[in-house]
């Protein structure tokens, strides 16, 4: 999309697990059905809401919580702030009433098991995640919308023209692709952060967003600790045991502390050790992933099924590299996710469009430049390392056993982490002569190589993994 601007937040949302585009995005069309309603001052006379989940959102709804995601946004709920603590309870009061609050207030007949379709054989042609809202008043009309989720909570109506308002700013440093970031760092002498935070100048004062930077951590934060000091097993029926509190209660060392910097001064205790530094490593990711799956607050990065490589990479930065402060923390979002947002406009972030190299090969490169310049690399050392990272992904399926993001996807979060910080590695010992392949060659590739997938390796549980596994989760 040649106009196309993206911003930090919208490569970074708050929001709540297992998946971006089968949970975030379902319910983020919900809140924009009632948002339309509302404008037209409809909401009141609702009589019955039918919802139609199609293609991959269908053959994988039950096990992303795409159905819950629907429901919760029908309710009004934001995804941002509700309590997650309290979505069980707010499912068995629908189920057990078969009455909807619509936006919180409006209540209409509505029992999920009915209402709610999953056409796992109809596929629409735009994405595969696709989902209809039909409508019907007191006045006897009725109305359908159409939304796709196509990937890290980003949704599009269908018949929408162009990009959304908020993607209309004149950017100082427009950017398509690496070569025009190329070209803006070049041309300026700027790194990767300061032209974008000079680019999110467009939407909001500086320091506005770095506020807002800086909340993203502290949520990607919490949600390493919580990860960390949760126990038992995952949802879903897959019976899969948390890891994260295991592996964390073996490094600590059985070492007693409060709160998460208490924590990172012991984590920091196992530098020069690199066995350790990797077992750390698996656990902040593991801790990300395992929140994700139980449906608690994360943050996409650039999706929910690949939210734990980032905050991992980060965290191993932060504690093993050097001192880090608030301005270095930023500087590493704000560099990841233009990363990010080269991967989405020339390729995808949608494992239903592209596999998991869409998801956890993305974060994966985004944080491998990140770390890069973190850790002094040039512009072109960044993007050579997220070009690295890439490349060692390209052609990963996604085959989520169950329709679960459980196995592989949690387990993926760590290898997306060890292989971001190898490729940052590679490129910071490495000079121009050793750049054979661009980061846009990279992106062109992924999005050829994703054409080219069977669509049964595209988060459709139809082929891989999730059809070659052990006896007892076949029944699950």
């Amino acid at each position: 999309m040649a106009n196309e601007a993206i911003s930090v937040f919208d490569m970074f949302k708050i929001g709540v697990g297992p998946s971006s585009s089968h949970t975030l995005g379902p319910w983020k069309a919900a809140l924009k059905v009632l948002e339309d309603l509302k404008e037209q001052d409809l909401t009141g006379q609702v009589t019955h809401i039918e919802v139609l989940l199609y293609g991959s959102l269908a053959k994988t709804g039950h096990g992303h919580g795409t159905d819950i995601a629907v429901k919760m946004g029908l309710l009004g709920e934001d995804p941002e702030t509700t309590d997650v603590g309290l979505i069980t309870e707010k499912m068995d009061q629908l189920a057990r009433e078969k009455k909807l609050a619509l936006a919180g207030s409006h209540y209409i007949d509505f029992d999920p098991k009915t209402d709610i379709s999953f056409l796992f054989s109809e596929s629409l042609p735009f994405h595969p995640n696709a989902l209809t809202f039909l409508i019907q008043f007191e006045t006897a009309e009725a109305i359908s919308e159409t939304w796709y989720s196509i990937g890290g909570g980003f949704v599009v109506k269908e018949g929408q023209k162009g990009p959304d308002a908020s993607q209309l700013v004149e950017l100082p440093f427009p950017i398509q692709d690496a070569k025009d970031l190329v070209f803006w760092c070049m041309k300026t002498g700027m790194s990767i952060h300061d032209v974008v935070l000079e680019n999110e100048s467009a939407w909001r004062p500086e320091e506005e967003t770095k506020a807002g930077v800086l909340h993203i951590w502290e949520t990607m934060k919490a949600c390493i600790y919580r990860g960390c000091h949760h126990q038992g097993v995952l949802p879903g029926g897959l019976n899969v045991k948390r890891r994260a509190f295991e592996l964390n209660k073996r490094l600590t060392k059985k070492q007693t502390y409060e709160g998460f910097d208490q924590w990172l001064a012991i984590v920091r205790q196992s530098k020069g050790n690199f066995n350790e530094i990797l077992d750390w490593l698996s656990c902040f990711a593991l801790a990300v992933n395992e929140e994700n799956a139980a449906f608690g607050r994360v943050v996409t990065a650039p999706t929910n099924g690949a939210a734990g490589v980032i905050p991992a990479v980060l965290c191993y930065y932060i504690a093993f590299c050097e001192d880090v402060d608030d301005e270095k923390i930023i500087q590493f979002l704000l560099t990841a996710s233009e990363i990010g947002s080269i991967f989405k406009k020339g390729a995808t972030i949608s494992a239903a469009m592209g596999g998991c190299q869409a998801e956890i090969g993305v974060s994966s490169a985004m944080a491998a430049a990140a770390l890069a310049e973190a850790l002094g690399g040039t512009q072109k050392q960044s993007m050579m390392a997220a070009e690295i990272a890439m490349e060692h992904h390209l052609g990963l399926t996604c085959d989520p056993i169950g329709g679960l993001v459980q196995i592989p996807c949690i387990e993926r979060n760590t290898m997306g982490a060890i292989k971001a910080i190898t490729a940052s590695q590679l490129a910071l010992q490495s000079g121009p002569d050793y750049a054979k392949v661009s980061l846009d060659k990279v992106v062109k590739t992924m999005w050829d190589t994703a054409l080219d997938m069977n669509s049964k390796y595209k988060e459709t549980s139809d082929g891989g993994l999730a059809v070659h596994i052990p006896l007892g989760l076949s029944e699950c």
